[in-house]
C-alpha cells in the first residue's frame, strides 16, 4: 500500500480531530495519522477550539493537515464533529481525539475496509489500548471491555427487537460506540448527523442508526492508544458525567439507588483487587494499587449514582464543579473524553 493524502480529486476518507490544548502528544498523533498507509487518498482536518498552548503551531507544522479554528464557546462534542464532516469530502469520515494515538500505519485502512464489506454498515469503531505504563486497573478494564466485542471484525445490528426493547444491558452494549476511534459513512451521516449534546453524542448516534436499520462494525485491528489513569476524584467526576448522560439521554439508571451501590461495591472491589493481584507487579506496586481499589470502586459507583440524579436538581455551578467534561471544556480542553 502507498501513503497518500490529498485535497484534490477523489478523497476516500477524511480524518477529523477536534483539538484544544493538545500538548506534546498532539504531535505524535498527527505524525501517526499523516503516516497512514492506504491505496487511496485521504485528508486530515484539525478543528481547534481556542488552544492557549502551542497546538496551533504544531498543526501548522504538518503540511498535509488542514486547520480550522473556532471560538471556545462554539465547541460541542456533536456540533464540532458535524462541522468537521461538513468541511471535508471523504466518502468515509474517521474521528480521533487529540490523545488517541493510532497504534500502526494500517489504522485508517482497517476501518474503511471493514465498512466497505457491507453497504448497510453506518459506522465502525476500533479497539483502545492502554498506554505503556498505565495502571493495571486501566489496562485490564480496557482489555475486558473490548474483548466483549470479538476478536475479529464483527457486525452488529438489531436482530432481536424484543430483547432490544426489554433488556437495558443488551441495548446499552449494542449501541456502544466511541468517537475516540471511529469511522462513519458519509451518506448515513448526511441523513443522521450527531446530536448536539454535551456528552455521549457517539452512543446516541449509534443508537439512532441501529434503530434506523443500519449496522455497526467492531474492528479490533484498528487500534489506538487511549487511556486515562484517573485518581479517586477524577474517577467520581468521569462517572458523574456518564451517569448524568445515560439518565438524561437514554433513561438508564447505572446505579439506581443506595442499596444497589452498597451491593455492587464489594463485588467491584473484589474483582479489581483480583485484577491487580494477577497483574504480576512487584509487591510494593501491587500493594499500592490494591490499597486504592475500594476507594476507586466507591468513587465510580457514587459518581454514577449522583450523575443519574443530577438532571434538573443541582444548581448549574454545582454541576460544573462535579463534571469532569464541563471543567475540561472551560479550562483545559474539551476533546479528552
Amino acid at each position: 500500500m502507498i501513503k497518500q493524502t490529498g485535497r484534490e480529486g477523489t478523497v476516500k476518507a477524511s480524518v477529523v480531530i477536534p483539538v484544544k490544548n493538545g500538548g506534546a502528544l498532539l504531535e505524535r498523533v498527527l505524525a501517526a495519522v499523516t503516516g497512514q498507509r492506504a491505496p487511496w487518498p485521504y485528508e486530515i482536518l484539525v478543528i481547534d477550539s481556542g488552544s492557549t498552548d502551542d497546538s496551533v503551531e504544531i498543526v501548522r507544522s504538518f503540511d498535509r493537515v488542514r486547520l480550522h479554528t473556532i471560538d471556545p464557546e462554539e465547541f460541542g462534542h456533536g456540533r464540532t464533529r458535524n462541522l468537521g464532516a461538513s468541511l471535508t469530502r471523504g466518502e468515509y469520515i474517521a474521528y480521533l481525539t487529540q490523545d488517541a494515538l493510532p497504534a500502526d500505519t494500517n489504522w485508517l485502512c482497517e476501518l474503511v475496509q471493514a465498512m466497505e464489506a457491507d453497504p448497510d454498515i453506518a459506522g465502525a469503531f476500533g479497539r483502545h489500548l492502554p498506554y505503556p505504563g498505565s495502571s493495571p486497573l486501566t489496562a485490564r478494564e480496557l482489555l475486558e471491555h473490548f474483548a466483549g466485542f470479538g476478536a475479529v471484525n464483527t457486525v452488529y445490528r438489531i436482530e432481536d427487537p424484543q430483547r432490544y426493547r426489554q433488556d437495558q444491558g443488551y441495548r446499552q452494549w449494542l449501541h456502544f460506540f466511541s468517537n475516540n476511534n471511529a469511522c462513519l459513512r458519509r451518506s448515513v451521516w448526511e441523513r443522521i448527523p450527531f446530536p448536539d449534546v454535551d456528552f455521549a453524542e457517539d452512543q446516541l448516534w449509534a443508537k439512532a442508526v441501529l434503530e434506523a436499520g443500519y449496522a455497526k462494525v467492531y474492528v479490533p485491528r484498528a487500534c489506538v492508544y487511549h487511556s486515562h489513569d484517573f485518581g479517586v476524584v477524577e474517577t467520581f467526576r468521569r462517572a458523574f458525567d456518564e451517569g448524568r448522560a445515560f439518565k438524561r439521554h437514554f433513561d438508564y439508571d447505572l446505579v439506581p439507588g443506595v442499596a444497589a451501590l452498597l451491593r455492587h461495591w464489594p463485588r467491584f472491589t473484589w474483582r479489581d483487587w483480583i485484577w491487580v493481584r494477577e497483574a504480576g507487579l512487584p509487591p510494593l506496586r501491587r500493594w499500592f494499587w490494591q490499597a486504592q481499589v475500594p476507594f476507586r470502586a466507591l468513587a465510580r459507583l457514587a459518581g454514577y449514582y449522583a450523575g443519574g440524579r443530577s438532571a434538573g436538581r443541582l444548581p448549574a455551578w454545582v454541576e460544573r464543579r462535579m463534571s469532569r467534561d464541563k471543567t475540561l471544556q472551560s479550562m483545559e480542553g474539551p476533546c479528552k473524553k
